[in-house]
């Protein structure tokens, strides 16, 4: 007799300087790899299954508010649910940690029943450049930037539109997106810091828009150019893409009510996945 399956949430948080992203992949060091494989040396091999990622992370980019799930046998999550998150603390690399691990109802998606990806870009444009602790986190910009322009820049993005101009475009995936927060502050220390929300991002999109707006904040460009760009229905050329080390996942959204989980994810489906009839890859920003 088949054992009935348990899904859990995981929050998980990861340095990504030293991972070839989030995906798993042949001879390459990923998140995805790394927490698959000290859950089968934990667990044992293929006890685990079906983990499922909010959105999936490109190389150096990192992580405090990750979300995915996976499923195991009941049984299983029964004996080791109160003890999973501390005895992964024990297996797993430095740079990366499980924060919570929690039973969610078995239509819980964690990429798709998810109502909204949270993202903060980090930039410093001291003279000297990055406290050397910060380095991985933060990214050096050589010319002054103005918080006023920066802001400027990020109000003509907020709302629904297509960024093609900003997304590495995907067969059958559309890049209408609704960004639904776009701001910049400059915390005491002088670091300036975008944070950037969305319903679902497209490949590079994140890093995109911040680079468009980075050479507008420094007056190298207008203001208005960055929301110019969405006029555009292929990936504009003249976008550089910012590095990913200044980018942290911060936050994933979902319904307050778990009825709600099954609704959302088959909506976003309909919306992202038009004409398909199994998922894609997971997004990445």
């Amino acid at each position: 007799m088949e054992q009935a399956s348990t899904r859990v949430r995981l929050d998980v948080a990861y340095d990504g300087t030293d991972f070839s992203g989030w995906a798993a992949q042949p001879q390459r060091r990923t998140v995805a790899g790394v927490l698959m494989a000290t859950l089968d040396r934990m667990l044992g091999a293929g006890t685990v299954t079906g983990l499922t990622v909010a959105g999936r992370t490109d190389a150096g980019v990192h992580a405090t508010g990750q979300v995915c799930h996976v499923d195991l046998p009941g049984p299983v999550w029964d004996e080791v649910g109160g003890s999973l998150v501390r005895r992964l603390a024990g297996l797993l690399p430095g740079d990366v940690r499980v924060r919570a691990a929690v039973e969610v109802p078995g239509d819980f998606d964690a990429r798709f029943s998810a109502t909204f990806r949270r993202y903060e870009y980090r930039v410093t444009d001291a003279a000297y450049g990055v406290e050397p602790l910060r380095r991985h986190e933060i990214l050096a910009w050589r010319w002054p930037l103005d918080l006023d322009r920066l802001n400027a820049a990020a109000a003509g993005l907020v709302g629904e539109h297509d960024f093609a101009a900003y997304c590495r475009r995907k067969e059958n995936a559309t890049t209408l997106r609704e960004v639904t927060r776009l701001q910049w502050r400059r915390d005491p220390d002088g670091i300036l810091v975008a944070t950037v929300q969305a319903d679902a991002f497209c490949q590079a999109m994140v890093r995109s828009l911040v680079g468009a707006m980075l050479v507008a904040g420094d007056g190298r460009k207008p203001v208005e150019w960055p929301a110019g760009l969405l006029e555009r229905r292929e990936r504009s050329s003249e976008v550089t893409v910012a590095p990913a080390h200044g980018l942290t996942l911060v936050a994933v959204g979902y319904p307050r009510d778990p009825a709600e989980y099954a609704r959302r994810a088959d909506q976003t489906r309909r919306l992202r996945l038009p004409g398909l009839a199994v998922p894609a890859p997971e997004p990445a920003a």
